[in-house]
């Protein structure tokens, strides 16, 4: 087989790095790829946002499978385009994308659907909204952009000074772009976040095993909201009794509501959740492999990935068999550029990378970083997502930090407690989840 990948960050390289095992495949196509897809992969320089090449280069390559990494082509209609010429695509329509696309459709899926998520309110002029924050009694409340903002459209805002600061941010001074022209203001919902990610052909569902990401920028879950600072693979507090109940509340009506609404989705869905006491309710929905969950996932996903997105793309999930998974657990530690997410540093030269190399089950994915000559540099806000496996969280943590630690560029940064929050998060969804079970 020949495969196409779409997209150039870390996901990609992992997606990568993982379809270079397949007995199936042949060849890989990586459009635009990175230093690390380089290496396993033949590069082609396509923005993934220029959907119109994007079609040319799959017509003259004709790949037997097109997986699409990133949101934004997909919303664009990439996956239709291609399926138009008769190619097999893993990734949903621009209908479909429009769960990720917007957080406004979104919600009212939920909402339509009884699905649970968290209360919520929809502006599209900032005077409206601001007067609606300073009538809240309960904080904090949070502020999302309804369009896409790679990861930093979300706010949780303590009290309504800070909450109109960022509608004004959004709304008035366009910092996100038309990501802001609508807002919603949730709920903000208390409990333990977990990523789910499921595989499916509009039909069936193929549910992966749960990750924990980190979005916070700093140590503690302190500061802005970022794409994701680390993952951690299987969640220790999520038991057998809370997927079910993930599946039965959350993933198959949401399945069902697309089926509904005749939204045809072959892809990736990605539900990130707030489970407490009360259960899982869903926060945000994504139409694709999340940047970092990916990373740690493809490392313990023991079977060949390629055929179960081939069948999701034919629609033939129900006829595999459910996949073999790594017991052992992986860590995965996002290093990043000095100011990110803000305005950041580029063009670090990246040192010591090839000792990571060296180290017993650690692999160390590219994310933000560019070939000038010779030399590896940074080019990104979140450089590398350095992933290693483990008997335990412990084992699995400490050789993720050995390897950081060996790697670095003028202010490289980051977080040192990727994993954990597991005995807090024990005690915090013991209700909703049920005693571990073996």
């Amino acid at each position: 087989m020949k495969l196409l990948v779409v997209g150039g960050g870390g996901r990609e390289h992992a997606l990568v790095w993982k379809f270079k095992s397949s007995p199936l495949v042949q060849e890989i196509v990586c459009a635009p790829g990175n230093p690390g897809t380089a290496k396993l992969a033949r590069n082609v320089d396509i923005a993934v946002g220029d959907v119109a090449r994007l079609v040319e280069l799959a017509q003259k390559e004709r790949p037997d499978l097109v997986v699409i990494g990133p949101e934004e082509p997909l919303v664009l209609g990439l996956a239709d385009r291609l399926r138009a010429l008769g190619l097999r695509v893993f990734g949903p329509g621009a209908r479909g994308a429009r769960i990720e696309g917007s957080k406004l459709y979104a919600k009212e899926i939920l909402e339509r659907h009884r699905i649970p998520t968290g209360g919520y309110k929809r502006f599209d002029r900032a005077g409206v909204a601001k007067s609606y924050l300073e009538s809240c009694k309960y904080w904090p409340q949070v502020v999302k952009a309804d369009g896409l903002a790679a990861g930093k459209g979300v706010f949780v805002c303590q009290d309504a000074r800070e909450a109109c600061a960022v509608v004004d941010t959004l709304m008035e001074q366009k910092k996100l772009g038309a990501a802001g022209d609508q807002i919603v203001i949730e709920e903000f919902l208390e409990g333990q976040e977990v990523s789910v990610l499921s595989i499916t052909d509009g039909r069936g569902l193929l549910i992966l095993e749960p990750a924990i990401d980190h979005k916070q920028v700093g140590d503690g879950d302190s500061g802005p909201n970022t794409g994701g600072m680390g993952v951690l693979s299987p969640a220790p507090w999520v038991t057998r009794r809370l997927m079910r109940q993930i599946e039965s509340r959350v993933l198959l009506p949401t399945l069902h509501a697309l089926t509904i609404e005749e939204v045809e989705f072959r892809g990736l869905l990605y539900a990130g959740l707030m489970v407490n006491d009360g259960g899982p309710r869903v926060l945000e929905f994504n139409c694709r492999f999340g940047d970092p969950e990916t990373q740690v996932l493809v490392r313990r996903f023991k079977s060949d990935l390629v055929p179960y997105l081939v069948a999701a793309a034919d629609g033939k999930l129900a006829e595999l068999e459910p996949p073999e998974w790594e017991s052992r657990v992986c860590v995965g530690v996002v290093m990043c550029a000095e100011g990110y997410p803000g305005e950041y540093r580029k063009g670090d030269p990246i040192l010591g990378l090839e000792k990571i190399e060296q180290l017993p089950d650690v692999v160390a994915f590219v994310a933000g970083a560019k070939q000038q000559g010779r030399a590896l540099v940074t080019s990104g806000g979140r450089v590398l997502c350095v992933t290693a496996l483990g008997r335990d969280v412990d084992e699995a943590r400490a050789r993720a930090y050995e390897a950081c630690s060996l790697v670095r560029w003028q202010g490289a940064f980051w977080r040192k407690d990727i994993g954990l929050r597991r005995e807090k998060a024990q005690a915090e969804v013991l209700g909703a989840a049920g005693e571990p079970e073996d």
